[in-house]
């Protein structure tokens, strides 16, 4: 369900760290992500990828730099299907598993 701003009118997007991002995305990667490293393309910032600023809706997901707030990637699904995009990450460095 959407939910409404009611000051806005506008789509009332959650805004969440990088936790709920890797749930959404384990499906993809198939790798538990709140561990990996990223880097951003844009301003160079490092860190977990838990501790990104994600905004999640019903249609998909946005992940911003915690640092610039740059776009480091973007996914959206539905019944035509899904589309990833990473352009704004420089790196993603995932933890050896055993």
């Amino acid at each position: 369900m959407v939910r409404m701003n009611p000051r806005t009118g506008l789509v009332d997007v959650g805004r969440l760290d990088g936790n709920a991002a890797a749930g959404v995305l384990s499906g993809l990667f198939r790798v538990d992500l709140t561990a990996a490293v990223v880097a951003c393309r844009r301003c160079g910032e490092r860190g977990p990828f838990a501790e990104v600023v994600a905004e999640l809706d019903p249609d998909g997901l946005i992940v911003l730099c915690r640092g610039c707030r740059h776009t480091l990637l973007t996914y959206v699904h539905g019944p035509g299907g899904a589309s990833l995009s990473l352009d704004g990450l420089g790196a993603i460095e995932l933890p050896a598993t055993e």
